[in-house]
C-alpha cells in the first residue's frame, strides 16, 4: 500500500472548488511515513485512531519538536540507500527522537533520489519519530513524470509549493530546528541490522564476529544465552539435511521498505546474474521469496533481464506486499524445525524488510537481521551468518572460490539499468484498472445492507466493544487492589503484546481454534485472524519469546519464554490469558509493568484492544512508543509511566503485589500526576508519584466515555438524535 500511494495514490496537492492545498495523510500503518519522501506530511496512527477518524473524528496531537537532520557529503561506492536508512535508525534512535518531527536538509539530502528519500523515511517507525520529510523539489518532480503522474497534478504541485516558497530542500542555517543533527554520508558502511531491533546496527566485517559474541550472551545483551562450545555444532535432520547455529534458513527479499527502491532491487538481479554465472546457487533447504510492493517490480526486473537470474537463485515471485516481514513467510520444512527446535539450534534469518523483533519472522528463527536485498541475495549463496563476506568466499563457483567483491554490482551498473524502473506507460498501465487482473478479488462475495449479519466465523466476530452501550459517558474511577499480569522488560514491542505470525496449537489461540474444528493445518496466522477477538484476546502477550519477569530466572541465567504468568495469590504458572480470566471473574483488575520503549513497532491496534480485554486497568512504565500510548487510552486503558530513576528494578517489584492507582476519580487533566501505591507481601506499602500520560484534553474525554469508539458513537447517535428532532 505505501508503495502504491508513492506510485499512484498521492497527488501531492489537491484542488477543490477552486482552492489548493497541500496532500496531507494518516493511515492505519505506522509505515505511512513512506510518502514522506514525496513531500506528503503523513504518518501512522493506531485503526482504533484511524476508525474514528473515518467517521469524523479530528486527530489530535500536541505541537511536536522538529529535529532537523543536514546530511552532507554522499555515499560510497556499493554503499547502498538500506545501509544509509539503518544507519539513520541507529542514529536516531539514540537521540531519542519518539513523538518528534524528523526534516531531512543538506547538500546530502538534495542529491538523493526520491526513492532513496522514501527509503529513509518508511523507517521512521524504527528510529522513533513520527515522520521523516523530505521537501519538494525537482527530485520530486521528476518522480512524479516518471511514474506516469498527469502534466496537470505536475503542474499543480509544482507550482503550488513554488508559490507557498516551500519548493526545495533547505540548507545549513536556513531553518531554526528544536534540535539539529548531521551525518556525513561517506562515513555509511555497508550494514546489516539485529538480530533483534532494526536500531542495532552491524558493519558486515563484523558480521560474524558479532553473531559469535551474542550467541554467549544474555538476553539483556540481546545475545542468546548459549554455550560457546555449542556454535559449531552441526546436526543433521531426518531427512539428511546438515544444520547448525548461524545457518540462514529464510532469504526474503521482502517489505515496504527496500523493494519500492528500483536501484537495491536492480543490485539484487545484478548480483544474481553474475552469481549465476559463476556457478554459484542456494541450498534448496533455504526458504528464498521476492515479494516486491507493487507490480512495477517485476515489470522492470523482467525489462532490464534480470528476474530470471533471480528465479535461477530460487528468488521467486511469492506475491505483491507484506509477507515475511509481517511473518507470512509460512512454515519451514517439518524436519528442519523439528531438528531447530530438537537441538535448540539458533538459526538465522536475512530479509529486506524494516522489522526483526523476537518471534515476528518466525517463531523458531531467533535471529533476524535486516538488510538490503543484494545481500539478502548474498547471504542466501552463502547460507550461513558465520562467514566473513569481505574475507571470505560465498562459496565455489565453476573456477575456484567465489568472494562478494566478485559479484557486488557497481553504481554505474545499477545506473544503466535504472532507465527501466522509470517507464511512465507502464506505471499507467498497470495503475488503469485494478480489477482486470484480479478476477478472484472481484468474485469473493460480500454481504450487502446496512447492517453487518456477523456470520459464524473464526476468522470474523463481533466484538464486545459496544456491550451494554449507553449514551451517557461514565466517569473515571481508581484503580484499587490491582494484581500484576505481567512484569515485562525494555523494548517491548506490539510484536510481543499482540503477534502477528503464526498460531501454536498448544497456545490458547490455537486451542480455542481446535475446539471449533480448525485444524492446524489452516491456523493461518493472528494477523489472519485479527478480525475475531476471540482468537485475538488470547494472542494478548502470547509472543512466545515474550520474557515475564514475574517467573524466576533459571539456573543457567536465562528466562522463562511464552505468554506465561504467575497467578496470585499462590503463584501458580498458567497462561497470561487463563489467569487474565480468572481475575475478570474474581472481578480483580490487572495492571501491567515494563521498561523503555514500550509499543514499539507496529502500529497494531489489538496491542491495545487485546489489553483492554484481559482486563488490564493500567500500564505503567518508563517510556512509550507515541502510537501505543494513544492506543491504549483509546481503549480505555490508562498509560502511566514512571517518574524520575523510578523503574521496576529500582522499587523492587516481583508481581506478588497488589496495586493501587488514586488521585484518577478527582478528576482528570493532561499530563497530571496520580499515586501508584504498591502493597507488598509483608504487609509494607509504598507511594509513589507517576505521570498520566493522557496527553490531551481530547483524550481525557476519550478516556471517560471509555474509550474513542464509544465516545466517536456517542457523537453521531445525538447528532442523529439532533437531526432527527429539527426535521420532525
Amino acid at each position: 500500500m505505501h508503495q502504491v500511494n508513492l506510485e499512484y495514490l498521492a497527488p501531492g496537492v489537491f484542488q477543490k472548488n477552486g482552492v489548493y492545498y497541500p496532500d496531507t495523510l494518516v493511515g492505519t500503518d505506522s509505515h505511512t511515513t513512506m510518502v514522506n519522501g514525496i513531500g506528503v506530511v503523513g504518518w501512522g496512527v493506531g485503526g482504533i485512531e484511524a476508525e474514528a477518524g473515518m467517521l469524523g473524528q479530528p486527530v489530535y496531537l500536541l505541537t511536536p519538536d522538529v529535529v532537523g537532520v543536514n546530511l552532507k557529503g554522499k555515499l560510497r561506492e556499493g554503499v547502498t540507500a538500506t545501509d544509509l536508512v539503518l544507519t539513520v535508525t541507529e542514529m536516531l534512535r539514540k537521540a531519542k527522537v519518539v513523538g518528534k518531527f524528523v526534516e531531512f536538509f543538506g547538500e546530502g539530502t538534495q542529491s538523493l533520489s526520491v526513492p532513496d528519500r522514501a527509503t529513509i523515511a518508511n523507517m521512521a517507525p524504527e528510529y522513533g519519530a513520527t515522520m521523516g520529510f523530505f521537501p519538494v523539489d525537482e527530485k520530486t518532480i521528476d518522480y512524479f513524470r516518471g511514474t506516469g503522474r498527469s502534466a496537470e497534478q505536475i503542474c499543480a504541485l509544482e507550482a503550488y509549493f513554488k508559490a507557498q516558497e516551500l519548493f526545495g530542500v533547505s540548507m545549513k542555517g536556513d531553518i531554526d530546528y528544536s534540535e539539529s543533527l548531521e551525518l556525513d554520508l561517506d562515513t555509511v558502511r555497508t550494514s546489516l541490522a539485529g538480530p533483534k531491533r532494526p536500531q542495532d546496527r552491524i558493519e558486515l566485517g563484523n558480521m560474524k564476529s558479532k553473531f559469535t559474541e551474542l550467541f554467549s550472551q544474555p538476553p539483556a545483551s540481546n545475545g542468546f544465552s548459549k554455550k560457546p562450545e555449542d556454535l559449531p555444532k552441526r546436526f543433521k535432520t531426518k531427512d539428511g539435511v546438515d544444520i547448525g547455529s548461524g545457518d540462514v534458513m529464510i532469504a526474503a527479499i521482502t517489505s515496504c521498505t527496500n523493494p519500492s527502491n528500483p536501484s537495491v532491487l536492480i543490485a539484487a538481479g545484478l548480483l544474481a546474474k553474475k552469481a549465476v554465472e559463476k556457478g554459484l546457487t542456494v541450498k534448496p533447504h533455504i526458504k528464498t521469496s521476492l515479494a516486491p510492493g507493487s507490480r512495477v517490480v517485476t515489470e522492470y526486473l523482467k525489462a532490464a533481464g534480470l528476474m530470471q537470474y533471480l528465479e535461477k537463485l530460487n528468488f521467486y515471485l511469492s506475491g505483491y506486499g507484506c509477507t515475511t516481514c509481517i511473518g507470512n513467510a509460512g512454515p519451514l520444512a517439518e524436519s528442519i524445525d523439528q531438528a531447530i527446535v530438537d537441538n535448540d539450534l539458533v538459526c538465522a534469518a536475512v530479509l529486506s524488510g524494516n522489522r526483526n523483533f523476537e518471534a515476528r519472522i518466525h517463531p523458531n528463527l531467533r535471529a533476524n537481521f535486516l538488510g538490503s536485498p543484494p545481500l539478502v541475495v548474498a547471504y542466501a549463496i552463502a547460507g550461513t551468518v558465520l562467514k566473513d563476506l569481505e574475507k571470505e568466499p560465498l562459496g565455489q563457483g565453476r573456477d575456484g572460490p567465489v568472494f562478494l567483491k566478485d559479484i557486488w554490482p557497481t553504481t554505474a551498473e545499477v545506473h544503466a539499468l535504472l532507465k527501466y524502473s522509470r517507464d511512465p506507460a507502464t506505471f499507467s498501465r498497470l495503475y488503469g484498472d485494478f480489477t482486470k487482473d484480479n478476477p478472484l478479488w472481484a468474485a469473493v462475495p460480500t454481504a450487502t445492507g446496512q447492517v453487518y449479519n456477523w456470520p459464524k466465523s473464526t476468522y470474523i466476530a463481533e466484538p464486545p466493544f459496544f456491550q451494554d452501550f449507553g449514551m451517557s459517558a461514565g466517569r473515571a474511577h481508581d484503580v484499587k487492589g490491582a494484581r500484576v499480569l505481567a512484569i515485562l522488560g525494555d523494548s517491548v514491542t506490539t510484536d510481543h503484546i499482540s503477534p502477528a505470525g503464526s498460531i501454536k496449537d498448544t497456545s490458547p489461540a490455537g486451542k480455542y481454534l481446535i475446539a471449533n474444528g480448525v485444524q492446524k493445518a489452516d491456523f493461518n496466522s493472528y494477523g489472519a485472524r485479527r478480525g475475531n477477538h476471540e482468537v485475538m484476546m488470547r494472542g494478548t502477550f502470547a509472543n512466545v519469546r515474550i520474557k515475564n519477569l514475574m517467573l524466576p530466572p533459571k539456573a543457567d541465567g536465562s528466562r522463562v519464554e511464552g505468554g506465561v504468568t504467575l497467578f496470585q495469590p499462590g503463584g501458580e504458572q498458567m497462561p497470561i490469558y487463563d489467569a487474565a480470566m480468572k481475575y475478570i471473574a474474581q472481578a480483580t483488575p490487572t495492571v501491567v509493568f515494563a521498561g523503555e520503549e514500550y509499543g514499539s513497532g507496529s502500529s497494531r491496534d489489538w496491542a491495545a484492544k487485546g489489553t483492554a480485554l484481559l482486563g488490564v486497568k493500567a500500564v505503567v512504565v518508563r517510556s512509550y512508543e507515541r502510537i501505543h500510548r494513544s492506543n491504549l487510552v483509546g481503549m480505555g486503558v490508562l498509560p502511566l509511566q514512571f517518574k524520575g530513576g523510578d523503574s521496576v528494578q529500582s522499587l523492587g517489584l516481583t508481581g506478588e503485589e497488589t496495586i493501587d492507582v488514586l488521585g484518577v476519580e478527582k478528576g482528570i487533566r493532561p499530563q497530571m500526576d496520580v499515586t501508584l501505591v504498591i502493597h507488598r507481601k509483608d504487609g509494607s506499602m509504598k507511594e509513589i508519584p507517576v505521570l498520566l500520560r493522557i496527553d490531551t484534553p481530547i483524550e481525557v474525554d476519550y478516556y471517560l466515555h471509555g474509550g474513542i469508539l464509544p465516545f466517536v458513537l456517542r457523537e453521531l447517535v445525538g447528532k442523529a438524535a439532533t437531526t432527527a428532532k429539527a426535521t420532525a
